[in-house]
């Protein structure tokens, strides 16, 4: 038998389908276009001309018991292939090799397009901290570049 008055509920019933339709399509669309803040200024060293960008305004998060914070890094001279391994962390100075090999934390990874890693960072980010890329060729020449910390990502 059919319904002389309609409810609330069935006029109301397709707006809510409509709602749980459209929202997978604004979470796909944010996905696909993300927004990255700015490339840092390049540096040399040595034969690369090297460009960090952090991949959110974050904090650092927790991984595998330290924590990190996620960059990019732009090679935008040299030959990546000349490196033999190369790590980034935060702090008030640059980690030593030996304190890189402990884990596989900070190490670079990627392909000639650009390089990515998990550097390793204190809990907050001060304002005495910087960003410190420890770079060694396979002739053994070490490289050691540093960036202040844009004032965004201080934490304390």
């Amino acid at each position: 038998m059919a319904r002389l008055q309609a409810t609330w509920w069935q006029r109301k019933k397709y707006v809510l389908h409509a709602v749980v339709l459209a929202l997978p399509v604004w979470f796909i669309y944010q996905s696909l276009n993300p927004q990255f803040p700015a490339l840092w200024q390049e540096q040399q060293a040595g034969e690369f001309k090297i460009a960090p960008m952090p991949l959110n305004e974050d904090a650092p998060y927790s991984h595998h018991n330290e924590y990190v914070k996620d960059f990019f890094i732009a090679f935008n001279q040299g030959d990546i292939s000349n490196i033999r391994q190369a790590y980034l962390n935060i702090g008030q100075s640059p980690l030593p090799l030996a304190e890189f090999a402990k884990d596989e934390e900070g190490i670079m990874h990627g392909t000639n397009h650009g390089q990515h890693a998990h550097a390793i960072a204190p809990k907050t980010i001060s304002a005495d901290d910087k960003l410190w890329i420890t770079i060694q060729t396979w002739q053994g020449q070490l490289h050691t570049l540093k960036w202040d910390i844009p004032s965004q990502f201080i934490t304390q």
